[in-house]
């Protein structure tokens, strides 16, 4: 195992010439949310490490599904990278029936970007007029009206959604599912009041929060979010044991992309994302940098298959 670590950590020669043209970075989502927001983040960064442009290209659809898919069948030559995520690759191989892409025969990860908590938010207004002012009072409202609220998420299968999912199934309660391309439209029915709830990334909905717009109920990690430390866990806000549905971001490229590439890639991310600047921008989102290897990031990614797999079980969600 140590050795096959550090194949994937050190560069090789075959390919030290890439870059010789623009690198594209596939967003499985429409901008603005957050896997769009960490691409944008990282794409200067690799840009000037490089001396190539690195594009953002948002290609939303399917829960991630058209631009994963999009990737997975690339040519394995380092110009086509995919921001992938919990959903694309941890939630959507147990919660669709036909998959476009395997996420693990199809890519070589790269390195995970950061890990965000979700949170459980309602228009602020919206909740003060219907009474709501905790999990609890959400919990007892939808009770007492069963499927009159709807849940917004960036898409079927993604980490928004399942959280949802979890959080109906192990309440008793029922919302009418509204999917998305991503968090940002679903963002704008929820400062419209529109959309009733959603359990979006920390970092998309982090200025709607602290505008006052949005009104963030709990968060979805184990423990609080550094960037809302007054907002309670779930476990604190409800009394739901064991409850955890965080997100997390990384670079993935079509399986066959060369390893000095492949390591190249890993080294000038986890060198960016250690800078003061990039790491305080980061964190003040809500988002936990990380910038691991390869081999942890495939070894994180095989541990996800298997967590989510457990919870779309358990909540019964299913896409055709």
């Amino acid at each position: 195992m140590a050795s096959s670590a550090l194949s994937f950590a050190l560069p090789l020669r075959a390919e030290s010439n890439w870059p010789t043209k623009p690198v594209k970075i596939v967003v499985p989502f429409a901008a603005g949310g957050t896997t769009d927001i960490l691409a944008r983040a990282i794409a200067p960064e690799l840009s000037r490490a490089f001396g190539q442009q690195f594009i953002v290209d948002n290609r939303g659809g399917a829960g991630g599904n058209v631009g994963a898919e999009i990737v997975a069948k690339s040519a394995p030559d380092g110009y086509t990278l995919l921001m992938g995520t919990v959903g694309t690759h941890g939630i959507n191989r147990a919660l669709y029936s036909k998959l476009p892409y395997d996420p693990i025969k199809d890519f070589a990860p790269i390195t995970m970007v950061a890990g965000v908590p979700n949170v459980m938010e309602m228009q602020t207004e919206k909740a003060r007029a219907l009474g709501i002012d905790n999990v609890q009072d959400f919990i007892r409202y939808a009770k007492a009206h069963p499927g009159k609220l709807n849940m917004a998420s960036s898409g079927n299968g993604t980490s928004i959604h399942l959280a949802g999912e979890l959080f109906k199934s192990m309440t008793g309660t029922f919302m009418v599912h509204l999917p998305y391309r991503g968090s940002a439209p679903a963002l704008l029915d929820m400062v419209a009041g529109t959309a009733d709830v959603m359990f979006d990334n920390l970092p998309s909905s982090l200025a709607h929060i602290r505008a006052g717009k949005l009104k963030a109920l709990a968060v979805t990690s184990r423990q609080r979010s550094s960037a809302l430390p007054d907002v309670p866990t779930m476990e604190e806000a409800a009394g739901l044991k064991g409850f955890d549905a965080t997100s997390w971001f990384g670079l993935l490229a079509p399986a066959g992309t060369p390893m000095d590439i492949v390591g190249r890639i890993q080294q000038e991310v986890a060198k960016s994302l250690n800078t003061p600047a990039i790491k305080e921008k980061l964190q003040s989102q809500g988002a936990i940098p990380s910038g691991n290897t390869p081999a942890a990031f495939a070894k994180h990614i095989d541990a996800e298959h298997k967590k989510w797999a457990q919870v779309v079980k358990a909540s019964g969600a299913k896409v055709d």
